[in-house]
């Protein structure tokens, strides 16, 4: 035989798999069954995978702090509940029997409806023979019956029933939590051929541990036959009955899907005894079944639960079936009345349950869990869908909220250049006004310097240590009238100038700050502390200054001469024309205001003085000159007013020097002093505005600085926040990725399971 090897048609091959798959079912319900079950097992499989991502998505999502929440602690909670269910309901799937659990109180027939529909007396029954544990009958393909008990692998040999119930009442290790398999060859009884497991548990009436064996023995069912006495109705116990069914199954159903069950009531042929009561108790019995499966229970609606419900005698059909094997005749023997119609009652029970082994076999096993993880899967795409949207959301309020940080910014840019442009020029301007204005002010009081040294008062004397003293106390007070004067003319006006100013600077610069700080914005700014200093430093000024307060008669001819010439012209005179190396005099005039009197403005008269001054002696200037003049004015006038003249001269001269006082040289000296120091800050005058100016500049420009520094920290918060916006973005986008691909998954599994109700489910109805 040759193989090719080519590409087939993927349609072709899954038309003529689906018509393979059609065929086996076809030919044998148990066949669909385990492709079935192999389909929905890899289902499932993927299903849960798909939870555990999703779980593990979902939980890093919640705890990321870096975003805000886009999924709850409740859908966490949701998948990882949904992650137990799909595990619980894997392992049911991935038993390979249908398993069939019958429940009922101590003596109610389990056993006997076993062995009825065995056809066989598999399990011990009767008077003596309780089932004090979990029997599991499964089929061997052995021809010897054999038990195996809970953790162990002994297969101990039983050849009658008899042997069985003497080995399980042997054991004394076993109890209502122990189970033990009954493995009967199959070749016996044909229901166990199609791998059917039949379990029979102790009565419920005898174990306080309900949860825990349903939990071990119960949850992998696919059908619950619940056996009922229905000798119970007609005594006290009833109520008690159906409480522990409630229990039980109530347990059942939460922890399973709708589960299968059918109710037996047994031991019907009591009701032969008394016919006339037949029907009022069966129906009875019929309203109390109904109401616990469709009220209690939920698991059917009132149209199925007449389907669900039988009133047999299964030791009567055991016994008919059993004489019927012998080959006698089956109503044969001592059977109650109505025989006929009980066997037909459990006959319909078992073409019912047969239907729903054999015919609904994958629906039965597979249609609950299906819908559920139908459910499941919808509700993942659900949760996902909303993780998607909520991120969506998100993304787009951290892209709009980018974007106005981002427009926020510019702004800001645009503003502070502009606010800056404006505020160098308002800086400029009053900068520029301060120091014209100081300077006025400075000018005015040096006009004024006399009243303020004639408001100086220390003791004086015309000694070197005293004058030294004397000196440095009237810098001080200079200094500090000076500053208090100009202070009481500037201030005011500069500071209301400056404070307007940096109020402007500050509305200015409120606006592109954010609100928690614009209300700290004027704490931030002293502006009431603020203070010119003038800073004149008079002792450095005036440090060179030298007072003449030697007498000077004021008709002497020295200062004749000074009176005339000028202070310059008077020492040229006296040191005479043509000396090329002044004399040293005093380094502070009288007059230092005067200008240099120039040689070529000189009359004949002043060079004759000026010759005639060189000449004389070195013993009185004063007396030459004198002499002179008084040789000139005797040939004019005469002896006799000249004597008058000297006589007066004389007497003014005396005056003059004994007028020539302490407090005299003391005016002299304030005078020189004022006309020395008026000239020193005439100097300073530009200087001393120009540094106010400066000062008010330092301190706007501190002012701006700090308003700017505000600024620079609202943009550094709005370049975090974009920043910040844009890994929020990014990581939002991620999770966008990863809940739509999560999403997708969660449809193609709803597809996976449509497909497989389509070819299994609906096949099967």
């Amino acid at each position: 035989m040759s193989l090719v090897f080519s590409r087939p048609n993927t349609k072709a091959v899954h038309g003529k798999k689906d018509k393979r798959l059609m065929a086996e079912v076809n030919a044998s319900p148990l066949k669909h069954f385990v492709t079935a079950k192999k389909k929905i097992n890899g289902i499932f499989e993927q299903l849960g995978a798909y939870i555990k991502e999703s779980a593990s998505f979902l939980e890093d999502t919640y705890k990321n702090d870096e975003l805000d929440p886009v999924t709850t602690e409740e859908h966490v909670q949701e998948v990882q509940g949904y992650l137990t269910k799909v595990s619980g309901i894997g392992e049911v799937l991935s038993r390979r029997h249908m398993k069939v659990v019958f429940f009922g109180r101590t003596s109610n027939g389990k056993s006997s409806v076993i062995n009825a529909m065995l056809c066989d007396k598999v399990l011990p029954s009767g008077i003596g023979h309780t089932t004090n544990c979990f029997l599991r009958v499964e089929g061997t393909d052995g021809n010897e019956a054999f038990i195996l008990t809970e953790g162990s692998e002994e297969k101990k040999s039983i050849k009658t029933v008899n042997q069985l119930a003497h080995a399980l009442h042997q054991d004394e290790d076993l109890d209502a939590g122990s189970l033990v398999c009954v493995m009967w060859p199959k070749a016996k009884c044909a229901l166990l051929r199609d791998d059917l497991v039949l379990v029979d548990s102790p009565g419920i009436d005898v174990t306080t541990e309900l949860d825990s064996w349903i939990d071990k023995f119960c949850l992998d069912a696919d059908v619950f036959v619940l056996v009922a006495n229905s000798e119970s109705t007609l005594m006290q116990t009833a109520a008690l009955n159906w409480h522990l069914f409630k229990i039980v199954f109530h347990h059942v159903n939460e922890r399973l899907s709708s589960p299968n069950i059918f109710i037996l009531n047994n031991r019907w042929d009591a009701s032969a005894s008394e016919p006339e009561y037949m029907e009022e108790v069966r129906r009875q019995h019929m309203d109390r079944c109904t109401n616990f499966l469709v009220d209690e229970l939920a698991v059917v609606d009132r149209n199925q639960a007449s389907d669900r419900i039988f009133f047999v005698s299964a030791k009567e059909v055991l016994q008919a079936r059993v004489q019927k094997a012998q080959g006698m005749p089956e109503a044969g023997g001592a059977l109650a009345e109505g025989f006929q119609a009980r066997l037909f009652e459990f006959q319909n029970f078992e073409r019912r349950f047969e239907e729903c082994i054999s015919q609904s076999a994958v629906k039965t096993k597979f249609e609950q869990h299906t819908v559920r993880a139908k459910q499941i899967s919808e509700a993942l795409r659900h949760i996902m869908d909303s993780v998607h949207i909520a991120a969506q959301e998100q993304r787009v309020y951290c892209f709009e909220t980018k974007e106005d940080r981002q427009d926020r910014l510019e702004f800001i840019d645009k503003q502070l250049d502009l606010l800056s442009m404006d505020c160098k020029t308002k800086i400029k301007k009053i900068t520029e006004e301060v120091e014209k204005q100081v300077s006025n002010a400075m000018a005015e009081e040096i006009r004024k310097l006399h009243v303020l040294v004639d408001d100086f008062h220390v003791d004086f004397h015309p000694s070197s240590v005293v004058l030294k003293v004397y000196k440095n106390a009237l810098h001080q007070h200079i200094e500090e009238g000076l500053g208090k004067n100009m202070s009481e003319r500037c201030s005011t006006s500069i500071t209301s100038a400056l404070q307007a100013t940096q109020t402007d600077m500050i509305d200015g610069l409120k606006p592109l700050l954010p609100s928690p700080l614009r209300e700290q914005v004027d704490k931030l700014v002293p502006r009431q502390c603020f203070s010119l200093s003038y800073d004149l430093a008079c002792d450095k000024l005036c440090s060179d200054f030298q007072e003449d307060i030697s007498f000077h008669f004021s008709l002497g001819w020295t200062m004749l001469v000074n009176r005339f010439l000028g202070p310059k012209n008077t020492r040229r005179a006296l040191m005479g024309n043509n000396d090329q190396v002044p004399r040293p005099m005093a380094l502070t005039p009288v007059s230092t205001s005067m200008p240099p009197f120039p040689q070529s403005a000189m009359t004949q008269e002043e060079l004759m003085v000026s010759m005639v001054t060189g000449l004389a002696s070195l013993t009185s200037r004063t007396s030459m000159g004198v002499l002179v003049v008084g040789g000139v004015i005797w040939k004019a006038v005469g002896w006799r007013l000249i004597a008058l003249s000297v006589g007066l001269y004389g007497l003014l001269y005396i005056y003059e020097r004994l007028t020539w006082t302490t407090r005299a040289k003391e005016r002299a000296f304030k005078r020189q002093f004022v006309e020395y120091a008026s000239e020193k800050l005439q100097l300073i005058v530009s200087y001393t505005g120009s540094n106010c100016s400066h000062q008010v500049q330092q301190e706007l420009a501190g002012v701006f600085a700090q308003l700017c520094q505000q600024v620079d920290v609202t943009r550094q918060n709005l370049e975090d926040e974009i920043t910040d916006m844009n890994k929020k973005i990014e990581l939002l986008d991620s999770l966008q990725s990863k809940a739509k691909l999560l999403r997708n998954k969660a449809g193609w599994l709803d597809s996976e399971l449509n497909m497989f109700t389509q070819q299994y489910l609906h096949h099967s109805k």
